[in-house]
């Protein structure tokens, strides 16, 4: 009896596609050292390893937005101790004008003093975030420098105007948990962050403090200098406190946030590896075995082939 050939053909071509993708399989997971890389290949670890994958991401996110925050918190650190100095410079000046003994010529070089601190304190307060370009101090409306000073014709200053707004930035650094270590230069509104500036309430208002003390010095009005002048600097001065204690808060809870970002991360590095790497010494014995197989089923496929044409001819 003649057996037809078609029922061999047919099933080693099937025998070959399971063999050959089996070495497909097994040579992927050598040369990729991961033992899924469809769902198919085993649907529960490709779920949880793309869960882990999601996460991972968000982690990476949450340290990226971390080391942005840490950055401008820093430059706001440097702007609030240059501050700080003219605060206490101010403060010498103030006590050392308060005596009446001071002569005119005295008090006047004092004025100029004063005149010279606000100008160098402008400049401070419309410092850039090197990293962005915006402004540090104006609130959400960074785009635009936030104080401008006005000059009369012997160069006293006259007036700081504020062109920013009170509002400020949240960055997310974990899951639910937002900061901001932006400080707007000024909020009258009573609520919010507090103005580095100007803030009502705290009395804080540092440029028009500085004007009203340098037109008592020019005006040779000693009582107001010891009495107002003294006492308002002192707001600004505790509202200058406040903002550097504030920013070394935040700095303290970023470097926390970090280090819970990078270690979580590393932990999803750990688990995705679980999940998906191959076992290569396993692996590259099941790929020896299904090379061997391959190469037998060619071998008897060229057996059966020859003796079914003989007995064809037979």
């Amino acid at each position: 009896m003649r057996i037809g050939t078609n029922s061999y053909t047919d099933t080693m071509i099937d025998q070959f596609s399971v063999l050959k993708s089996q070495q497909d399989k097994l040579q992927n997971e050598v040369s990729t050292g991961l033992s899924i890389s469809a769902p198919s290949d085993d649907p529960a670890a490709m779920e949880t390893t793309l869960d882990d994958l999601s996460s991972q991401a968000a982690q990476q996110q949450f340290s990226s937005n971390i080391s942005t925050v840490q950055s401008k918190a820093n430059f706001i650190y440097s702007v609030l101790q240059s501050l700080q100095t003219i605060s206490n410079r101010v403060g010498e000046i103030a006590t050392s004008a308060s005596s009446a003994t001071n002569s005119q010529t005295n008090l006047n070089h004092y004025a100029g003093e004063v005149t010279s601190l606000i100008q160098q304190a402008v400049q401070l307060v419309n410092t850039k975030d090197p990293a962005t370009g915006q402004y540090l101090f104006g609130g959400t409306n960074s785009g635009q420098q936030p104080f401008t000073v006005t000059t009369d014709a012997n160069g006293n200053v006259t007036g700081v105007t504020y062109s920013g707004n009170s509002s400020v930035n949240q960055t997310e650094i974990a899951s639910g948990s937002a900061v901001s270590v932006d400080v707007p230069g000024e909020n009258t509104s009573g609520s919010g962050a507090q103005g580095l500036i100007t803030d009502s309430r705290t009395g804080a208002d540092l440029f028009n403090h500085l004007i009203s003390l340098q037109n008592d010095l020019l005006a040779g009005n000693t009582t107001a200098v010891s009495g107002t002048d003294t006492a308002n600097l002192q707001n600004d001065e505790n509202n200058l406190t406040y903002q550097v204690a504030y920013n070394g808060n935040v700095q303290t809870r970023l470097n926390t946030a970090s280090s819970f970002a990078t270690s979580q991360s590393n932990s999803l590095t750990g688990l995705i590896s679980n999940a998906s790497s191959a076992d290569l010494a396993t692996t590259m014995t099941q790929l020896t075995q299904a090379q061997t197989a391959y190469q037998a089923a060619l071998e008897s496929s060229a057996a059966i082939m020859q003796l079914s044409i003989l007995n064809f001819l037979q």
